[in-house]
């Protein structure tokens, strides 16, 4: 005997009890969407009351399967089933508020906003209290999403303890433009100072693994190898279940493209964004993928970033669209803070409105002959003004052989200091030129002031610290390296007639190393941090 309409829901309705305490997310939405279609097609002539029991199971069959979806990271798909569980019911609480939860993980605010307040009429008790945790999260990272205003402070001093701060999604004033090096780049829309937060996103995916200290290079490249492996499989099922994701990395280049590539409207990078994302073919493009990853993936511990929080020694790689447009410069104007998998971009020196931005994708803090054998492995060469000045300048064979002497130690390095000074007084070099040699010097000005011995008897002849500081960052922005040497020097001073005009160049300099997202304290937090390190060191 064939079994009613209503024996056969309870059976379905037993058996995703099972799926769900499997965990079996896939077959979980195969049972609900067999169950659906039994409920869309009622047999003819059910009373009333039975009608009204099938759309509440309709409903909750939606809903249920609308979770399973949220498992897989299937968001939009889940959107889809909420809104078809709520056009049934349109106030039912549990509907709403994990409807307004997926919109939060697509950094949907506002939207997430009114699913609350609607949940919140039709729910009270522990719920309500729930509700209004939820609310202030909202208003919280809406108010972040229009300002770019963060605050790690309490986090930072605590020692990194508890929950990563939750980040919203901010496109600050950036769009993309052609760069003047050909291609495509990240370019300021109006003036902003250093520390001035620019673009908050999360990744696409991240890659994560704490490589063996000992094993030697074999052992770290078959690590790299399987953490990116992992990190590839997350791309790819990210892309495949969530179509704004997967158009966005097809904004990028693989880097064989032949041509100029399309400028993308800075709407499709906003969270809030109505925009129809589908793919024109419908399906993922595993080659073009892998490409694009080849090309435009960042990692975490490079010279331009800085991870909070992490207690472990890690080689981290992710995903990050729009931080993917920022070209290189050997006197970049921005940096990374990588705060779980959020990227906080900020300009580490003043920009100016229509200036590209860009950060440093190998250690500028090195000789131009050094920073061409980099840029050659990136597969490009560097025509950035400061590699033009060093390039052409007509001193530029003196230069050449302090550049040798430091790299093959032909030299004392507070000698080599002496003759780039007294060089740069003979070349009738201007102030921003200056920067940019002794940036490319650094090592040595950074060996000289760390040298109680030297600094006796060359210090003399060498600016200040501070002067040389100030003359690098303003040539390749805030730099946690001499941020360092500046705590570090302003420790063993101890303060004196000149401590708090000194502490606050210190402050200019830790906001554009970090940027402008904690407050005064803790960032002394971050400066008692360096100089332990350079005393361990």
């Amino acid at each position: 005997m064939k079994p009613s309409l209503e024996e056969e829901i309870q059976h379905l309705r037993s058996k995703a009890t099972e799926l769900f305490l499997r965990e079996d997310w896939k077959e979980y939405i195969n049972l609900y969407t067999h169950l659906i279609s039994l409920c869309l097609q009622p047999p003819t002539g059910p009373s009333v009351a039975d009608a009204a029991k099938l759309r509440k199971t309709l409903c909750l069959a939606f809903s249920h399967r609308a979770e399973a979806r949220w498992r897989l990271r299937d968001l939009t798909g889940a959107l889809e089933d909420y809104d078809k569980a709520l056009e049934i019911e349109p106030t039912h609480g549990k509907t709403l508020i994990s409807k307004g939860k997926t919109l939060l993980d697509l950094d949907r605010y506002s939207q997430a906003s009114n699913c609350f307040k609607l949940a919140m009429c039709s729910l009270a008790g522990g719920d309500a209290e729930t509700l209004r945790g939820l609310l202030e999260k909202c208003r919280r990272l809406e108010t972040q999403s229009r300002t770019g205003v963060v605050d790690l402070s309490e986090w930072l001093i605590k020692g990194f303890k508890g929950k990563c701060p939750e980040l919203a999604e901010y496109v600050g004033p950036v769009e993309i433009r052609r760069s003047v090096n050909g291609g495509r780049g990240l370019s300021a829309t109006k003036s902003v100072e250093a520390g001035t937060v620019l673009v908050i996103t999360k990744a696409v995916g991240t890659g994560r693994g704490i490589l063996p200290e000992q094993g030697g290079d074999e052992c770290n490249e078959s690590g790299k190898m399987v953490m990116w492996k992992d990190f590839v499989d997350k791309i790819l099922d990210t892309v495949e279940n969530c179509s704004r994701s997967l158009s966005l990395v097809y904004t990028l280049s693989t880097g064989e493209e032949k041509g100029e590539l399309p400028i993308p409207d800075m709407g499709l990078f906003r969270p809030e964004s109505e925009e129809s994302f589908s793919p024109k073919n419908g399906e993922v493009d595993v080659g073009r993928i892998l490409k694009v990853l080849d090309v435009n993936c960042l990692t975490e511990e490079a010279c331009s970033g800085k991870v909070l929080g992490n207690t472990n020694s890690y080689c981290g790689v992710g995903l990050w669209i729009l931080p993917s447009f920022v070209n290189h410069s050997c006197n970049p104007n921005a940096r990374r803070l990588h705060v779980g998998d959020r990227v906080v971009l900020h300009a580490s020196r003043d920009i100016k409105a229509g200036e590209e931005i860009t950060f440093a994708y190998f250690d500028v803090l090195s000789p131009l002959s050094k920073r061409r054998e980099m840029a050659k492995r990136w597969g490009f060469c560097c025509s950035c003004e400061r590699c033009r000045f060093e390039g052409e300048a007509s001193f530029r064979q003196e230069v050449a052989k302090l550049e040798s002497a430091l790299i093959m130690h032909e030299s004392d390095v507070g000698g080599v200091v002496v003759e780039l000074e007294q060089g740069m007084r003979r070349w009738v070099v201007k102030e921003k030129q200056k920067g940019f040699l002794r940036a490319s010097f650094w090592a040595a000005y950074d060996c000289v002031f760390a040298s109680e011995r030297l600094m006796r008897k060359r210090g003399w002849k060498i600016p200040a610290e501070a002067a040389v500081a100030d003359s690098i960052v303003e040539a390749v922005g805030g730099d946690e390296r001499v941020l360092k040497a500046v705590v570090g020097r302003l420790k063993k001073g101890g303060g004196g007639c000149n401590g708090g005009l000194e502490m606050e160049r210190a402050m200019k300099l830790g906001r554009g190393t970090y940027g402008k997202v904690m407050k005064r304290q803790a960032i002394k937090v971050l400066f008692e941090q360096l100089a332990l390190a350079s005393n361990n060191h």
